[in-house]
């Protein structure tokens, strides 16, 4: 599909209420219109697109309380992101702000090159047309394609923004199970910088340079040469799971590109070998996004969601067990 794009209109009109007396034009609007970014409102008072009492303003100037604030603007949605599939969602929670949702392995959150088609947003547009309107149809934080489990989607602009300013402060827990080569003793913290790998443009790696990354690894069944652990995420970089785990040296079962060496047990019962060499052959690192939990940004609700390892990961686990079981 080629990559053209098309205007969403907004308009709306405000009043600058007196306790915003003395902030600049560009916050004061942003928090009168928060469904939108304060980016993106900057760059609608410098096109002009945002008057203040009828005059166009800079971002800077000072508010003094009682003047009105009038959005005339559009902004620019990709086409490939309008297009709706009947791809099957298997919905956890749903009400008029939010979505949360249990991905599979092998779905693509966002399109984008190579794949335009076949993605969740393209599932979301099918199921919730409403979702044409909103920011990546809804989405604020991603899974790895190969990774499951629990995601939340936002239903409106307000949500929208609340969620992903909730995500930037730290105030969305997130937290995974995932199955080990090698067996670890304890628990760890790592807190270590992600930056993209400078040899490998598709790999993250920990670097002196990178962004700061903080990931509490705690022991949840130890196995004789595996490990099922808990993850807990301090932070939100690209693959951090993955290359934390990697920088300590125990790479998740299946995951080639950080490590993982398709290590099986020696005299492992055929099912277990196939299980573990089955990950290893399609690309699926077992990493699965078992909790989330939070502050429903409208209701001010405390939720929190699970979601069940896969099937594939369980027969893994059961595998790992009786491997154990067989050595005493």
């Amino acid at each position: 599909m080629d990559d053209k794009s098309h205007n969403l209109k907004t308009a709306r009109d405000a009043t600058v209420p007196p306790e915003l007396s003395g902030e600049r034009f560009d916050k004061a609007t942003a928090l009168l219109f928060p469904e939108h970014s304060r980016a993106e409102i900057t760059g609608w008072i410098q096109a002009g697109a945002v008057l203040l009492d009828g005059m166009q303003c800079k971002p800077k100037v000072r508010v003094k309380g009682g003047e009105k604030v009038s959005l005339a603007a559009s902004a620019q949605v990709r086409d490939y992101w309008q297009e709706p599939e009947d791809i099957p969602l298997d919905i956890v929670h749903a009400d008029n702000d939010i979505l949360v949702l249990n991905k599979p392995a092998g779905l693509v959150v966002h399109p984008g090159a190579g794949n335009n088609t076949g993605t969740l947003v393209n599932a979301l547009l099918f199921h919730f047309p409403e979702l044409s309107g909103v920011p990546r149809a809804g989405v604020v934080h991603r899974l790895d394609k190969e990774t499951s489990g629990v995601m939340v989607i936002a239903k409106n602009l307000t949500t929208h923004h609340a969620l992903v300013e909730m995500i930037g402060e730290r105030q969305v827990n997130r937290e995974y199970l995932g199955i080990t080569e090698g067996r670890m003793i304890s628990g760890r913290d790592v807190n270590e910088p992600i930056g993209r790998d400078p040899n490998v443009r598709t790999r993250q790696a920990v670097r002196e340079d990178g962004k700061p990354a903080y990931t509490e690894f705690r022991v949840a069944e130890r196995y004789r040469t595996h490990t099922l652990v808990r993850a807990k995420l301090g932070s939100g970089r690209t693959h951090q799971i993955r290359v934390h785990l990697q920088s300590i040296g125990y790479p998740l079962v299946g995951d080639k590109r950080y490590g993982a060496r398709g290590k099986v047990p020696v005299a492992a019962a055929p099912e277990l070998r196939a299980s573990l060499q089955d990950l290893q052959h399609v690309g699926r690192q077992a990493l699965h996004a078992e909790r989330l939990s939070f502050v429903h940004p409208i209701t001010q609700e405390r939720l929190e969601f699970a979601v069940p390892l896969p099937v594939d990961l369980t027969e893994l686990r059961n595998w790992l067990l009786s491997d154990n079981e067989q050595l005493i």
